[in-house]
């Protein structure tokens, strides 16, 4: 049995955060990478919260995967999310246009106005490819946000697991590839297993000289 007190099973821990409009597929796509399986989730209430353990450029990372509610009244709630974010995925839908608009009008607002995180690496991606016959935003519209907002860019397909996971391995050899964010996850992992209190020296037996 694992002992809390043996050395760590990961490197490094990551926090990653998903944002976008109701009905992208954000849980989907996350269920997805998470566990193998597709489902037409219904839309996340406030917050849902994922786990998933991975070897990725030779090292064993924990991802703690934050899928936030894209609906309005959910937004205050959400944004406190966006804080020590190492990685954030912006997701739209391929057949609607209204969730690729809303990016730059909401989400991308978001992103400034909440992360702590300068260095923090923004992937945008485009769900529903599955459905090519009812696409109403191009792939080239997305490489174009994509350049002008500094994200990396993957069109990905929920439903079918087309390039589900190298999504998410994408955006963390990115992470991987970036010293203040990599501090940032080796910190997390000691939080994480060194998480008692230091013993405070005790007064009586301190000297100052």
């Amino acid at each position: 049995m694992d002992s809390s007190s043996s050395s760590p099973e990961f490197d490094y821990l990551f926090k990653l955060l998903m944002i976008g409009d109701s009905g992208v597929g954000k849980s989907s796509l996350l269920l997805s990478f998470t566990s193998d399986t597709f489902e037409d989730l219904s839309p996340t209430i406030g917050v849902d919260f994922k786990v998933k353990f991975v070897n990725i450029g030779g090292k064993k990372l924990k991802l703690a995967i934050w899928d936030t509610a894209g609906q309005e009244r959910f937004r205050t709630l959400t944004s406190s999310y966006y804080r020590g974010a190492q990685g954030i995925v912006m997701v739209y839908d391929v057949t609607r246009r209204d969730t690729f608009t809303n990016l730059s009008e909401i989400w991308a607002k978001e992103i400034d106005l909440y992360s702590t995180n300068q260095d923090c690496i923004k992937l945008l991606v485009g769900n529903k490819v599955d459905k090519e016959s009812d696409r109403v935003v191009t792939k080239k519209e997305g490489i174009n946000f994509a350049r002008e907002y500094g994200c990396l860019f993957i069109e990905c397909s929920a439903k079918t697991r087309v390039n589900v996971q190298q999504c998410f391995e994408e955006l963390v050899l990115k992470i991987l590839d970036t010293p203040s964010l990599l501090a940032e996850g080796s910190k997390g992992v000691k939080k994480n297993i060194f998480n008692e209190k230091r013993p405070q020296p005790d007064a009586s037996t301190s000297s100052c000289c």
